[in-house]
């Protein structure tokens, strides 16, 4: 059923109700290949995401990773043409599931607005394709798609890969081996978060053409996908983040960064409850530079969560984005607190602190930081001999639901639940 003729009650209706039993034909799909062997890629989504994205990979090809672009797709015809020129691609598409019936298409790469993030995953597994997505996994409306994704990659024996690249990080990996060891004893506590001065994550978004307009070169019923429909603008479609309809705002689009490499540190799964405050508090009316973003930004700029999980274990995950102080002069700030122990990852190590006195009894170096580069080059290298990324639906899963519990706890200011029998949040 062509997307642009569904509406919200039908758009969930089809999803929820397509089969995650994959065929054979999309596993049987899937092949060891060898170092050298040529990865064909789809793009959907060619914006300023997408856009980057393929600026990683074409590096990498020169580089000499063997990999071609071979289809893109996007719902705006000019950042299409665009996107098709400068990556020579053979095919395009403002239909990511013609994309997704190509042969000549091994990985793809999603990075559209966070509402297509879930559906477009589902429908690339069962096209027998490994994925990169960017995050969060699904948008904070979408509960219990997160696990359908996670299912899907199970069952197919596709790959998925989320686009947190704080993965990419040694850091994370080394304190997962110095907690293993019993070096701060039980954790009990974790700090994280995200800081920074601007807006320019949300209105700083490029408006591609001011006069644009729904017709054959913009599918606007497309790109609304599930989301309650609106009269076109050109902010709601190019400024997207701004919307809560398709974005989550600085706790899905930011903090996930920083909560998807804690979980993978700690090994946290589900939490109970997450309770959670925040609201518009710097980009308001008066403090907003035009009157356009004024009136129309729906997401917050300060949210602060409070996480706790079955283990009697608890998150505090906290930011803004009116002031950019940290700790160690960076956003890379976990604090990890145990009955014996405090681990800290910020600068350029790690360091370990005693409990009672804060005394260092261990410092190492980080050996390497943060590389989107190499990020995508471990990827394509899973693609190749079909390890399982670290970033991957199975961990990002769980991380993507405690995400969705603390939009919907800072939107409404309250606690929301996990049911752990059930599977299912408690709103």
């Amino acid at each position: 059923m062509e997307s642009s003729n569904l509406n919200r009650r039908q758009f969930h209706k089809t999803f929820s109700s397509t089969s995650i039993a994959l065929g054979m034909s999309a596993i049987t799909a899937k092949r060891s290949q060898g170092a050298n062997d040529r990865l064909r890629i789809g793009v959907i989504g060619c914006g300023g995401r997408g856009g980057s994205h393929i600026g990683m990979l074409l590096k990498l090809r020169e580089q000499g990773n063997a990999l071609d672009i071979t289809a893109v797709c996007d719902t705006y015809r000019p950042r299409l043409q665009q996107a098709a020129e400068r990556t020579h691609a053979v095919f395009s598409t403002m239909k990511h599931e013609e994309l997704l019936e190509r042969s000549d298409v091994d990985v793809v790469l999603i990075a559209t607005p966070e509402h297509w993030h879930g559906y477009q995953t589902i429908d690339a597994l069962k096209a027998g394709k490994d994925i990169y997505v960017e995050k969060p996994l699904t948008h904070w409306r979408q509960l219990g798609l997160a696990e359908k994704v996670a299912e899907a990659a199970k069952q197919s024996g596709g790959l998925v890969q989320v686009g947190c690249q704080r993965m990419s990080c040694s850091a994370y990996t080394q304190a997962k081996e110095l907690i293993q060891k019993g070096m701060i004893g039980k954790p009990v506590m974790a700090e994280t978060g995200y800081f920074r001065f601007g807006d320019w994550g949300e209105r700083g978004m490029s408006i591609d053409d001011p006069n644009a307009h729904p017709g054959p070169d913009l599918d606007w019923e497309r790109f609304q996908g599930d989301c309650p429909r609106h009269e076109f603008s050109v902010s709601r479609y190019f400024r997207w983040r701004m919307y809560a309809d398709t974005a989550g705002g600085p706790i899905s689009d930011n903090y996930i960064h920083f909560y998807n490499p804690l979980a993978y540190t700690l090994g946290l799964g589900y939490p109970t409850k997450v309770a959670g405050l925040g609201g518009i508090h710097r980009y308001t009316l008066d403090q907003a530079p035009d009157p356009v973003y004024r009136q129309e930004r729906e997401i917050p700029d300060t949210c602060n969560l409070v996480i706790e999980y079955p283990d009697r274990f608890t998150v505090t995950c906290s930011g803004t984005q009116a002031n950019a102080f940290t700790t160690y002069g960076s956003n890379e700030t976990p604090i990890i607190r145990g009955w014996d122990g405090t681990l800290l990852i910020g600068g350029q190590d790690i360091r370990v602190l005693k409990s009672d006195d804060s005394k260092e009894i261990h410092r190492e170096p980080i050996q390497h930081g943060i590389d989107q580069m190499k990020f995508w080059a471990d990827f394509l290298d899973c693609c190749r001999t079909r390890k399982q990324p670290l970033s991957n639906a199975a961990l990002s899963a769980p991380v993507n639901t405690t995400m969705q519990m603390g939009v919907m706890a800072v939107n409404g200011e309250r606690v929301i639940r996990y049911d752990h029998e059930q599977k299912r949040v408690i709103a």
